[in-house]
């Protein structure tokens, strides 16, 4: 399944509950997190499945990147809501890019190649070890420093493999 990632970087303006179905089984389940930028605002509806990096917690007044999949449907409303597939809490220590790397690790919109060591933790988003070769796959790539040429090169910290 081919993933169009696209992201949305803003505020945490809101949490509320969100409501999936008349049945009180989802009841608490499911959140909505309203995001805010100098231009514009997002909704996302974060499940039980949504991968938050590092398991952060997440609050009002906390800058976050919401990841979702641009081929999806999603109802024509304003604000525009999206199902989260990933949640990124800002962090001055390190970046992040969720994309699909290719055979050679570069990422699908040409701006990231990677370099792996054998120090480069590889990881599933259920913490077990990724013990394959994490080419051709779509990846969260959690690095630090980076050249300035295009594409920028990193030796990531770690990496999720988004199977």
């Amino acid at each position: 399944m081919n993933i169009n990632w696209q992201s949305f970087q803003g505020t945490v303006t809101m949490i509320s509950d969100f409501t999936i179905g008349p049945s009180e089984e989802g009841q608490g389940c499911y959140q909505l997190f309203t995001l805010e930028n100098s231009h514009s605002i997002v909704n996302f509806v974060v499940s039980p499945t949504t991968y938050f990096v590092d398991h952060a917690r997440i609050a009002i007044g906390d800058r976050v990147t919401g990841y979702y999949d641009g081929n999806v449907p999603v109802p024509l409303i304003y604000p525009p809501q999206y199902r989260a597939l990933i949640m990124v809490q800002a962090n001055p220590d390190h970046n992040v890019k969720v994309d699909f790397f290719n055979d050679q690790l570069v990422s699908s919109d040409g701006q990231l190649s990677l370099t792996l060591t054998p120090f480069t933790q590889i990881f599933l988003p259920n913490g077990q070890y990724f013990t394959h070769n994490p080419a051709n796959r779509n990846l969260i790539v959690i690095y630090g420093p980076a050249t300035k040429s295009i594409p920028t090169q990193t030796t990531p910290y770690k990496m999720i493999v988004w199977c």
